[in-house]
Order: C-alpha cells, then structure tokens, then sequence
C-alpha cells in the first residue's frame, strides 16, 4: 500500500442518513463531510463537501510531524478535476448533452433569440426587457467605430499576417485608448468597457480581413444590424449599401450564439486567470484571443478542414478511417473534453448547414464529412470511446461556403466569444472569494547545489 493512502468513509448527509454519492445524485453528493485517514499518521480528518467539492485549502490540515510540511496539495495537471470558481453563467451535462446559459437551453436560444439579446443574458443573468434590449443595441451600434489610430497599427502588420495576430494585438492596444477602463470596480467604467469590446472587436476583426486582402477598409454601417453590419465591412465592394443575404445573417447570428460561452474552457480560464491581476478588460480579452488561437481550442474547426483536404476524395474515407483505428491517423472534428455524447450544438450546426448548403450548394468537403460521419458513428470503435462530432466539425464548411478563408475561422470564433469571456471576466472580479491565480507546483528539480565556474566569462580563467 502506498505510504499515503485515504480511507474513505460514508458521506454524512445533513438530513442523517448515510449514503456513498452515486453519478447524477445531486442531493447526496451537494453537501456533507468526507472522512479520510492519512496511513502516514493514521490521523482521521473531516473535509466538508459543498456543492459535491471539497475545498483544495482544506488538504493543508493534512500534514506529517516534518515542521517543515506545509500541507498536503492535490495534483491535477490540465485541471482536468479541478473547479476554480463558481459560476451560474453557463451550465454543461457532458453525459447528457446539455448546454444551457443562464438556465435557457441552447437550442431554444439558437432558435428563438439574437446575438446580442444572448450577450446580454450572459451578462445580467436575465432577457433584456424590450427597453434594455433596445439601449444596449443603441449604445453597441454607436461605439462599433475605433480610432483611426487602430486603422493604422492594422497597415503595420505584413500581407500575410493571420489575423487573429492581428485581432489579438489591437484589442491589447485598445487599452492605450482607454486608461479609464483601469478602474474596474467602477461600475460605469466596467459597462462601457464592456460595450465598447462588443462593438469594437467586430470592426477589428473586419479591419484585419480587408487587410489582409489588400483592400479599403470599410467603416461600420449604423443603419445595420450586428451581424449585417460584420458582414458589410467584410464584403463591401462598390455599393452604396451592402445586404446579406439572409439566411448567411441567420446562419452566422446561430453560429454566434452557439460559440458565446462554454463553461470554464482554456481560453476563459486565461480570461479569468489574468483578470484575476485586476488587469484592465481589454488586456484580459487578450489573453482570451491569444488562448483561443490555439489548434487544440479555437483552430480546431481549421483542423477539420484541413484533414478533410487530406482525404481527397469520399471514395478515400473508409481507408482514413482504418487508419484512425490503427492509430496513424486522427479524425478531427470528433470527441470533447466535456461531451461524452453529442455535442448539443453539433446537432443545431449540422441542421443550419443543411439551410446554407441549400443557397450555395454541396460541395466535395461536405460529402466527405457527411460520408465520415456516417461510417463513424456506426463503428464500434469510435461509439465505445464516445467519439461523436462535435461543433468543429460541420463549423469550418459553413465558414467556407460563405466565403470565409479558413485562417479566419477562429476570428469568428473570438467575436462571439466575447460576450462570454466578458461575463465571466466581471463574475471573477465581483466574486469575493477570488484572489490573484496562484497555482501550485510539485517542484521536481536539483536540490541546494554550489556553482563552480566551467566557461570562460569576460576573459576570466576557470
């Protein structure tokens, strides 16, 4: 038996009974206390449970007679067990496909709501009253411009710069524009600060598109709505009024929300980490953008369609399968850290490509997804290990059917997802059992060693 080793004894329930916790038992495993014993000191200890945790400071109690002992850590590379705060922004049943914000499910959003209208909700934690609705659209519609000086930072970065380098890059700048938007705990700062990342980020985002085509901007037109207006200043040409076509407003508005908020994944968790400094927002939407741009987070749709690509031809797919089996391949677009079944918004995506793929008509990308989907999910290997397509997965053949390159994906990606990492950012800062993100290490290293001098430095001699 290993030198440290937990006895764990039955949950003491408040209402007396004695029960162990059982998956999806809510009401046995909220709260009681879990009875341990450390077999290097045979001391017993009683750890509250709260919420179905126990809190990480709690272990420090847990310590050998070694006065040096400072209590007893737990390990848990990529926080894989490990709840950092509260949160009732959004909620996830990875077992049962759920995804809701603020209580409303996903697909009811997706159905019935606008971008902004959910923005809002990730916020405040309720729908927006028709005036609220209608002054939050106002003060985001007249705060879309940036300053010219933004403009010409973007001219500074190369042709083929990517542009979520630039996205990232100019909303940290923004933070120069605003010195005011220091003083977070004013609430006045904090919702301005908040509109104007809504409204900016798009023109940015927009900005580095016509860029890196080597076209004119465009400037923001407030006679448009949110998505038509994004829209506008990525396609804009030689009309004096740009209009969308529909259904790619409706498509994009969905995809949106779909991507607002998911919980405490990477990039929110750096939102929230370098929030946590009590840094200014713009600087801390950065560090979202930077964490984002990752291919295991936000560049996982340009994965897709990068195998996609790979495979060739539908008549390839079987073989590409059988070489994920045989573990020389990797199907992208499948599987997630959270969902072990289907991915909620994967089902609204495929059902919105469906629509999309109507106007612009199938393509090669799409029958081999669809051919990939179909032998995946009646494969014994890929359904035993819970592998089912998740939002990446049809997300990048939207994006590319309404003209988007594929280095762009992830910028869309950062534009809805800022509504969420704004809500979560002013959670962090108002919750007052946060501190500055500290973690701990279990330090592996050379102990106490003595330098001796093996170069010559400056002309020294050993």
């Amino acid at each position: 038996m290993h030198p440290l080793d937990f006895v764990l004894k039955p949950i003491l329930i408040k209402n007396g009974s004695s029960k162990m916790t059982t998956p999806g038992n809510t009401q046995d495993k909220s709260a009681g206390t879990l009875s341990i014993t450390d077999k290097r000191t045979n001391k017993n200890y009683d750890l509250p449970i709260n919420d179905g945790a126990i809190r990480g400071v709690d272990l420090r109690q847990v310590k050998t007679a070694d006065p040096d002992d400072v209590g007893l850590m737990s390990y848990d590379p990529a926080f894989m067990n490990t709840a950092s705060c509260r949160s009732s922004i959004t909620f996830i049943d990875g077992g049962k496909g759920i995804l809701r914000y603020r209580g409303y499910p996903i697909e009811q959003l997706a159905e019935k709501a606008s971008f902004l209208e959910v923005a809002w909700l990730l916020r405040h934690g309720e729908l927006p009253t028709q005036t609220e609705y209608d002054g939050f659209v106002h003060d985001i519609t007249y705060h879309t411009y940036v300053h010219e000086n933004i403009r010409n930072f973007l001219q500074g970065f190369r042709y083929d710069a990517h542009p979520m380098s630039m996205l990232q890059s100019s909303v940290a700048a923004l933070s120069s524009f605003y010195p005011g938007a220091r003083e977070i705990f004013d609430p006045e700062q904090r919702n301005i600060a908040v509109i104007r990342l809504l409204a900016k980020t798009p023109t940015i985002a927009a900005f580095s598109y016509r860029h890196s085509k080597g076209l004119p901007v465009v400037y923001p037109d407030n006679s448009l709505s949110y998505v038509e207006n994004f829209l506008s200043m990525i396609n804009r040409m030689t009309e004096p009024r740009y209009e969308a076509n529909p259904t790619f407003v409706r498509a994009l508005e969905i995809l949106f929300i779909l991507h607002a908020d998911h919980e405490q994944n990477c990039s929110t968790s750096s939102v929230r980490s370098v929030g946590s400094s009590h840094v200014d927002p713009f600087s801390a939407m950065s560090a979202g953008i930077a964490a984002l741009f990752g291919p295991l987070h936000g560049g996982a749709n340009e994965q897709v369609l990068r195998m996609i690509e790979e495979i060739g031809t539908i008549g390839n797919v079987p073989a590409f399968i059988e070489s994920v089996k045989a573990g020389s391949g990797k199907l992208m677009g499948f599987g997630h850290r959270v969902y072990k079944s289907y991915d909620p918004r994967a089902k609204i995506v495929k059902k919105l490509a469906d629509s999309v793929f109507k106007i612009t008509g199938v393509d090669r990308g799409l029958e081999i997804a669809l051919e990939l989907e179909r032998i995946a999910l009646q494969d014994d290997y890929f359904v035993s290990r819970k592998l089912y397509p998740n939002v990446d997965f049809y997300t990048g053949l939207i994006y590319r059917s309404m003209g988007f390159p594929t280095e762009y994906f992830t910028v869309l990606f950062a534009i809805a997802r800022m509504a969420g990492w704004l809500s979560q950012w002013e959670e962090m800062l108002l919750d007052k059992e946060q501190k500055i993100a500290r973690p701990r290490q279990i330090y592996t290293g050379y102990g106490e060693r003595q330098f001796v001098q093996t170069i010559n430095v400056g002309g020294k001699q050993k």
